[in-house]
């Protein structure tokens, strides 16, 4: 599987650039391309359409990786994107959800979490990345329970569950990606916007299941969360 894979690395600094092709190439990725601007990112990705791009936000050119992250997601370009950078910030956030990004690793990198990754990005279907108009906003789960990716709330039978902002935020990002398992990190980066103890994330799934008066988040072996 890992042969039919293309992968495309967006990063200025030349080190962390080779180490990412080594490790991917000792996994049988193909890497396809490394480029160092926002620029050739985007002509890059139009031309070679990769799989996966591991792409930097710091960039040697004026189009930083967010952004190109953008464009490419609104022209439609098939490759999903996997931010890899030294910093997370709210506004980098806004850029990967926007952009629809598939995931958020910070450096130092950690080669287990990278493959991780990458392994639940190519596991989404195309179409997956980008959101449908109408009723195929509404993500159907067990229980009766539904969850609105427009609005970003949840339903019990047509009923809302009145929910706090992180709440709702940690169901979406189960929502997003039902009946798969999200790592304890990638859950944290996308609630809090950075890495957070796990007993924290513990605290806000039982306060979820204490909200909703049901088992809808299930544990995976101690390394993650699904919702069916």
């Amino acid at each position: 599987m890992n042969k039919s894979a293309k992968i495309m690395i967006v990063e200025d600094d030349l080190v962390s650039a080779e180490y990412l092709k080594e490790i991917l190439k000792q996994k049988n990725y193909e890497v396809v391309a490394t480029v160092d601007t926002g620029a050739k990112a985007i002509a890059q990705c139009k031309k070679l359409k990769p799989d996966i791009i591991l792409m930097d936000i710091m960039l040697k050119d004026n189009i930083s990786g967010s952004e190109a992250a953008l464009r490419l997601y609104h022209d439609h370009c098939p490759s999903k994107i996997i931010f890899v950078t030294a910093y997370a910030d709210d506004e980098m956030l806004d850029y990967a959800a926007e952009s629809k990004a598939y995931g958020y690793i910070l450096k130092p990198y950690r080669e287990e979490e990278i493959f991780a990754t990458i392994k639940l990005a190519l596991a989404h279907s195309f179409e997956d990345h980008y959101e449908k108009p109408g009723g195929d906003s509404i993500i159907k789960l067990q229980k009766g329970y539904e969850f609105n990716l427009e609005t970003g709330r949840l339903y019990k039978h047509g009923v809302e569950i009145p929910l706090a902002k992180k709440k709702r935020k940690l169901i979406e990002i189960l929502a997003k990606n039902k009946s798969n398992s999200v790592s304890n990190e990638q859950i944290c980066q996308f609630v809090w916007g950075n890495s957070q103890n796990y007993s924290t994330l513990r605290s806000l799934i039982y306060r979820i299941r204490t909200a909703i008066g049901e088992d809808l988040i299930k544990s995976v072996n101690g390394m993650g969360y699904m919702i069916s």
